[in-house]
């Protein structure tokens, strides 16, 4: 973001700071406002100076990810799932949503990061890609760029969760929140109070976001089960020729307590009307 951007946008923290001042006569209660505006100029100014990345529109369409509009070939699917998806979610008043599979090799990672885009291109939605495939982070690499900090960084260490967030050029709704690194003992950190907290100020934030979690397979840790008490909703993507009916199976008994809104089928060679 420009300079001249943020100098904007801190010289109308100060003038709403000015006039917040001039209504408050009394001394004391003058110090505590200027107090709370200068807090509030400090957020800002904070969300102003988020990462943001340039991507390789190359890149990107090696590995299928939709452009900002969700248009091209694949467009129209994940508009699709979006339309369904945000249905459902509205319907359980729920703004979180986890993405799993039951085991690697499915397309989860993609399926997240293409329904973040479309949801985004809805104007009267926000979205929000979480990593917390820990084990295996790849939601950066997929988009092509290497993040400072990682989301791990915050569940371990304290980071404010904002220092984390990036934001992409050209997907003006769109935010990113991903994993750097592998982390051992992956599941105590998901289950800990401080990813508690993480995930209900992410909830507050913002009222028309909705926020996505790319999970670990079902089956090949017990991170996905571990953190599922977290999220409001799931959505199953299983691989044709890959997922088992018996691993799909051991998956949705073990999510048993977690509302499934619907299930994508990835790499189909039949004629589909839909994703679900």
């Amino acid at each position: 973001m420009s300079m001249e951007r943020i100098s904007r946008a801190m010289e109308l923290a100060a003038k709403q700071r000015e006039a917040r001042l001039a209504a408050v006569p009394q001394a004391e209660s003058r110090e505590q406002v200027a107090s709370e505006a200068f807090e509030d100029q400090a957020a800002q100014t904070m969300t102003f100076l988020a990462p943001i990345m340039q991507l390789d529109e190359a890149r990107l369409e090696r590995e299928h990810i939709l452009p900002p509009s969700a248009g091209g070939v694949n467009g129209g699917a994940y508009k699709l799932l979006r339309t369904q998806v945000l249905r459902r979610l509205d319907q359980l008043q729920a703004n979180t949503l986890a993405v799993l599979s039951p085991a690697a090799s499915a397309g989860k990672t993609l399926t997240a990061i293409n329904l973040a885009i479309a949801i985004a291109a809805d104007h009267r939605r926000t979205a929000l890609i979480v990593d917390l495939d820990l084990r295996n982070p790849s939601v950066h690499r997929r988009l092509g760029f290497e993040p400072a900090l990682g989301i791990e960084d915050c569940l371990q260490d304290g980071r404010p969760v904002q220092e984390a967030i990036v934001r992409v050029v050209g997907y003006e709704r769109l935010a990113v929140l991903p994993a750097r690194t592998t982390v051992e003992h992956s599941s105590e950190l998901l289950t800990s109070e401080r990813a508690a907290r993480l995930v209900a100020e992410l909830r507050a934030r913002y009222t028309d976001r909705v926020i996505i979690f790319d999970l670990p397979p079902v089956l090949l840790t017990d991170d996905a089960l571990a953190f599922s008490r977290s999220v409001q909703a799931g959505l199953m993507v299983v691989g044709e020729g890959r997922t088992q009916r018996n691993e799909l199976m051991r998956s949705m008994a073990l999510l048993k307590d977690l509302t499934i809104v619907g299930s994508v089928l990835n790499g189909s060679h039949e004629p589909v009307d839909a994703p679900y």
